[in-house]
């Protein structure tokens, strides 16, 4: 990979060393809490490997994975591939629980979600009659602008510069909201996290937003709506939840992870829904091909199944697991190229 992920260092076109346009390509990292490690190791994979017959062109994510597409942008935009696997390999470091009360808090939480998605009756307590969460938030919050200097985003967002997408939900207005580039800020990013059973909703431009799990996950239309020069001619999915299903969801558990699993994908099958059938359409010359652009989807999925409840679970080992899947799958993904 280049110094600027295939980018023109002074806007104009890119070319491989053969002279050819190389192939646009934009990333969509799922969400899904702690699982979301998995994409560190996705993106520190590709990023490693990353062939100059394709430009990275955008990248967005919600929730965990809105930290991973961060991170990655952050790191590729003030410098090159190497320093955004560093980025991504140390923010992950901070966010597991590796103090004792730290671990001794991930293992709380851990326990009383793996009561509720068993059915054992929990009592509910909100986030905003107690004071841990957003003393959780703050740490999430910590950890972020300990590694990116969100002042600076803005100018860092350029003609050359791959597309930056993250996904929230306005709670008062009812609908999905993104911010892009430069309205990138640490309460964007926190607010695609913040869970509403876990954190208290982040306040922008006076409006209450939620976590991105229930919006665009991950976004694609920002994505897909860039000027004919820069949209992508493939579409990458980081996919956390299981696609498919073996078998019937019988006991409380497996229902509510089935469920959970379902949920997270609805919104992201519909998207992809909609750009094949952008493609049948430019394929049968029913839309210009000057204005629209023929968009391939390919995916990079978990393909395994942990209890929904490990989503929220910081334990280092856990995430450094996922990291490892998250090679392996990439590595998988890239030898099929």
């Amino acid at each position: 990979m280049s110094d600027s992920a295939g980018a023109a260092d002074d806007g104009g076109p890119v070319t491989t060393e053969t002279g050819e346009s190389p192939t646009r390509v934009a990333i969509a990292c799922q969400g899904g809490g702690s699982h979301t490690a998995f994409t560190c190791g996705v993106l520190r994979t590709l990023l490693a490997n990353w062939d100059e017959q394709y430009e990275l062109v955008g990248i967005s994510g919600s929730s965990g994975g809105a930290f991973n597409a961060l991170a990655a942008w952050y790191g590729l935009v003030t410098g090159d591939a190497e320093k955004a696997r560093t980025i991504l390999d140390n923010l992950w470091d901070d966010l597991a629980a590796r103090e004792m009360s730290d671990r001794w808090l991930n293992r709380w939480v851990t326990t009383v979600a793996r009561l509720e998605s068993s059915g054992f009756p929990v009592p509910m307590v909100s986030p905003y009659q107690i004071p841990g969460p957003e003393l959780g938030k703050e740490r999430i919050r910590t950890v972020l602008e300990r590694h990116i200097d969100f002042d600076s985003i803005p100018g860092l967002c350029g003609q050359s510069s791959p597309e930056l997408v993250v996904g929230t939900v306005n709670v008062n207005a009812g609908e999905f909201e993104t911010f892009t580039n430069e309205d990138v800020s640490v309460e964007a990013v926190l607010a695609s996290a913040a869970v509403p059973r876990l954190f208290e909703a982040v306040e922008i431009h006076d409006h209450l937003h939620w976590d991105g799990l229930f919006s665009q996950n991950p976004p694609v239309h920002d994505l897909m709506h860039q000027p004919p020069a820069r949209k992508p001619e493939q579409l990458w999915i980081v996919q956390i939840n299981p696609q498919e299903y073996e078998g019937e969801p019988a006991t409380t558990e497996e229902i509510a992870d089935r469920r959970n699993e379902l949920a997270g994908n609805i919104s992201l099958n519909q998207e992809l829904s909609f750009i094949r059938q952008i493609n049948r359409w430019i394929d049968e010359g029913t839309l210009p091909p000057d204005n629209f652009v023929r968009a391939d989807i390919r995916r990079i999925q978990m393909g395994q199944q942990f209890p929904s409840a490990t989503k929220v679970d910081r334990d280092p080992e856990f995430l450094q697991e996922l990291r490892e899947l998250g090679r392996e799958r990439a590595q998988e993904f890239l030898e099929g190229d």
